[in-house]
């Protein structure tokens, strides 16, 4: 696809919140979380059902993950065959334990971005130098995020059952006038500040498919047009949440460009993106009890330096 239009290009008079809250702003549109919306989004519980949104780490039926990473390995380092060995460990009081580690991509299972973590023209979000990715996240990590947290007032948008169907297809497309379209078909409004979560069920054809969920890799999802950046400026998104592995389509129809919303939504306006969610209790449970909405509460990991990290978001109904 080299003769694609460039990100300078195609962007050059899309909105930007660089600078907005101050030269040092490492969480972006985070920032329109205040007090006043964790309230707002506690407002949305009426049950205290809780759905967990992170998809198995070693799941035996396969992990998804963008192509070119591989999915993570557990090793088992210490069980109870380890005290068969005459020189195995000891301690007072005849103690056994379990061991194990992981080596995983930090976004190669349900995970945040740092906002750092994709850019063009060799700048991040906030106009931070491309330079200070050397070795590591020097700005836009996904450390401040996590030290920060993510609550609000979250909004399931299941776009997989408004078009009616169990999946989406590989490259279909959506816009923000959909989004709006699914919430009034669910009795549901999306309101400024909500973090959007959006349910394609895309992932079942992984478990479906195998490798062949690869062949000419193509995500359903939203897809880039000026009106719906203006749209997510407008509103005020904090945080774009799917059960796609990249959130969005993965190669515009329409210009040929690779993750055109990671450039002008999150690099651009600071919307935090969260991918590779498991929504299907979640929307099972909306589509019997009507409620779309619900607080959602998130926190990656703590890790210095780093592009994204691992996630276990928390729906509360």
């Amino acid at each position: 696809m080299s003769d694609a239009i460039s990100l300078d290009e195609l962007l050059k008079d899309s909105p930007s919140n660089w600078g907005k809250w101050g030269p040092d702003d490492e969480v972006g549109s985070l920032n329109y979380l205040t007090d006043q919306e964790v309230l707002r989004g506690i407002k949305s519980v009426t049950k205290g059902e809780v759905h967990t949104l992170q998809r198995l780490i070693n799941d035996p039926k396969g992990d998804p993950v963008w192509p070119g990473r591989a999915p993570a390995e557990r090793t088992m380092l210490l069980d109870e065959a380890t005290w068969d060995s005459d020189d195995a460990p000891q301690f007072p009081g005849g103690l056994h334990y379990a061991d194990d580690k992981i080596n995983a991509f930090l976004q190669g299972s349900t995970q945040y971005d740092a906002l750092g973590h994709v850019w063009y023209g060799g700048k991040l979000w906030n106009g931070y130098d491309a330079r200070t990715t050397v070795g590591g996240m020097d700005k836009a990590s996904v450390e401040p995020i996590a030290q920060r947290g993510v609550v609000g007032r979250g909004i399931l948008l299941d776009m997989a059952r408004f078009v009616g169907k169990d999946a989406m297809d590989k490259g279909e497309t959506f816009t923000h006038e959909d989004l709006v379209k699914c919430a009034e078909a669910q009795g549901t409004t999306i309101e400024k500040h909500d973090i959007i979560v959006i349910r394609t069920n895309f992932i079942q054809r992984f478990f479906d498919e195998g490798e062949k969920f690869y062949e000419g890799f193509n995500e359903p999802g939203l897809v880039y047009s000026p009106e719906l950046v203006e749209w997510f400026q407008d509103m005020e998104i904090p945080n774009l949440v799917t059960d796609t592995i990249a959130n969005e389509v993965t190669y515009d129809p329409n210009n040929g460009v690779a993750l055109v919303l990671h450039n002008a939504l999150m690099r651009n306006l600071g919307v935090t993106l969260t991918e590779i969610c498991d929504l299907e209790t979640l929307a099972e449970s909306s589509a019997q009890d009507k409620q779309y909405t619900f607080l959602y509460a998130a926190a990656p990991l703590k890790v210095h330096r780093a592009t994204g990290s691992p996630v276990n978001p928390l729906a509360i109904k």
